[in-house]
């Protein structure tokens, strides 16, 4: 077997050390501090990270992966890979109940191909329907109160695929879903909900896990009904996720986020028309938001340029969202994970280089 070595500076995630990291065959045999072993590549001054994992895609550019065949899923796979993007959920926004097993199907085809140095999808994210009075861009006639049946049919039609489900308590108020979810190895999320502060507690109890993309798609933080966003920042059972395009969030606020509590970074991307591109967010008619186009390379170098340090983005693009998702081959510079690496500007965040299994991003 070949090992290959390259020293410089690491963020496993942590602040950033001398040190250097081995691998072979695509997983990381060796990270240590220090000086590298002669005949070390060395990295230039560049820092060295895990690779990102991104917890809510939809699409990029002409790729939906909602309709996507077979070479769209591939196409995607090769362009998250050059953006530092090693693994994500594929997500799926709310439609009819029988609209949901095609799109299925044709993520565990792709799951199969498993294309060398391209992202691997890790399963599903189920963003609706089953949302409640913050429906943002989702269509009000196709939202509907949990079915925990249909949710017991499609995960046993798809076992393993479905690995998170965004819905809102108020569309569960027993929260039996979040409870049966929970219960096998779904992270439940809330989101697109008013609820308020002791409902989004209760479904905490319940086993949510995740508040998705905080403020937007909810009710606003007051200093005297926090809701779920004052919740999500309080309670420590929960991971507040934020778009970090800098247009669904404000510098000044998402500052505020990542000083007050652990987060997850995501992107939302969504595919987008030909005059869409070149816009840091897709718009309905009306002006709402519907996704953003920037991938998590350009989240990262955003929120290192408004000040957050290099290390709580780095766990926020990848650590925290391996966590959350029990991914514990990824996420993190140890011996025996993926050698699925980012090297990054130390000033800006900017993306250098990127590696999925040890093998150039193609």
């Amino acid at each position: 077997m070949t090992t290959t070595v390259l020293g410089g500076t690491l963020c496993r995630p942590g602040p950033p050390t001398r040190g250097w990291v081995a691998w072979e065959d695509g997983v990381l045999v060796d990270v240590q501090d220090g000086t590298p072993p002669p005949g070390s590549h060395d990295l230039g001054g560049g820092v060295l990270a895990p690779a990102y994992l991104d917890l809510q895609l939809n699409g990029s550019d002409d790729v939906d992966l909602a309709t996507a065949d077979a070479a769209g899923w591939s196409v995607l796979g090769q362009r998250l890979a050059q953006h530092g993007v090693a693994a994500y959920l594929a997500t799926f926004v709310s439609a009819p109940l029988d609209a949901y097993d095609a799109p299925l199907r044709r993520l565990a085809a792709a799951q199969r191909s498993r294309d060398p140095g391209r992202a691997y999808p890790l399963g599903a994210h189920l963003e609706g329907p089953f949302l409640g009075d913050a429906p943002g861009a989702h269509p009000v006639a196709l939202l509907r109160p949990a079915d925990l049946v249909w949710l017991e049919q499609l995960l046993d039609a798809h076992p393993g695929l479905v690995r998170m489900v965004t819905l809102a308590p108020e569309a569960d108020p027993e929260l039996r879903a979040v409870s049966w979810l929970s219960a096998h190895e779904v992270l439940v999320a809330l989101g697109h909900s008013a609820a308020t502060a002791d409902e989004a507690r209760a479904a905490a109890d319940a086993g949510a896990r995740v508040v998705t993309h905080l403020f937007n798609g909810m009710g606003p933080l007051h200093h005297r009904a926090p809701g779920l966003a004052g919740v999500a920042l309080d309670d420590e059972r929960l991971t507040p996720t934020v778009i970090g395009d800098l247009v669904h969030v404000d510098p000044t606020v998402v500052r505020i986020v990542f000083a007050a509590s652990p987060v997850a970074l995501v992107s939302d991307a969504v595919a987008t028309t030909p005059s869409e591109r070149g816009h840091d967010a897709v718009r309905r008619p009306d002006g709402r938001l519907a996704g953003a186009t920037a991938l998590l390379d350009r989240a990262v170098e955003n929120l290192v340029g408004i000040g957050v340090p290099i290390e709580r983005v780095v766990a926020a693009a990848s650590t925290r969202p391996a966590d959350l998702l029990g991914a514990r081959d990824r996420g993190r510079l140890e011996a025996g994970r993926r050698a699925d690496l980012v090297l990054l500007d130390p000033a800006t965040g900017a993306l250098r280089g990127a590696l999925v299994g040890g093998e150039t991003a193609r």
